[in-house]
């Protein structure tokens, strides 16, 4: 089973904003983000059937949406990091009090009335528990899933990837996930393998 997870493309949000859930729109860059997307994807992709999967905020759902051509199931798990108060401020104007305990550890630190990266993952993962097979493939046996395609949000993504991988989720930002990008997991006898990365 190959499971794409596939950041959406770049927002029209200035530099330097924390937007998590904030439900913002697209760049006008969209277009030509969503080309190279699809390139990426059509290079990996068989011809067989697909699942997609996206967060309901637009900036995935659109994507998605423009992308597969069969239906798209939406999962509120999918949604980016809650930053709470935080929500559309400029990092750089955050009270420092509330910021420094959060950036020294913010896989058990929440944002002020937002969520812990603990608890992002914790929901990434449920999600990922569900749409996979009900049991591993017997030895041998060819993969018989249909290929998945999650559309999501870099934070979302970096937590599967280090629960995959079984990496600390303190390590998570070493991971580059681009706008628009795309990166394939195997699923594969009861192990997650890793294809690439930020494609």
């Amino acid at each position: 089973m190959d499971i794409y997870l596939i950041r959406h493309t770049s927002v029209a949000t200035a530099a330097g904003i924390c937007y998590g859930q904030t439900d913002v729109g697209l760049s006008h860059r969209y277009e030509q983000e969503k080309a190279r997307l699809c390139r990426v994807l059509a290079a990996g992709l068989g011809a067989g059937a697909v699942r997609a999967y996206a967060s309901p905020l637009s900036r995935c759902r659109r994507l998605a949406e423009d992308v597969v051509a069969g239906p798209v199931c939406l999962d509120e798990r999918l949604k980016e990091y809650h930053f709470g108060r935080w929500e559309m401020q400029a990092w750089a104007e955050l009270p420092p009090h509330e910021l420094a305990p959060w950036k020294a550890d913010f896989v058990t630190q929440r944002a002020p009335e937002g969520e812990t990266f603990t608890e992002v993952q914790q929901r990434a993962v449920a999600f990922l528990t569900d749409i996979l097979p009900a049991s591993a493939e017997p030895a041998g046996a060819e993969p018989t899933a249909a290929d998945v395609l999650v559309f999501a949000h870099a934070a979302l993504i970096r937590t599967l990837l280090c629960h995959c991988l079984d990496l600390p989720l303190a390590n998570a930002f070493r991971l580059n996930v681009d706008y628009g990008s795309v990166t394939k997991i195997r699923y594969q006898r009861g192990q997650f393998l890793l294809d690439y990365v930020n494609r």
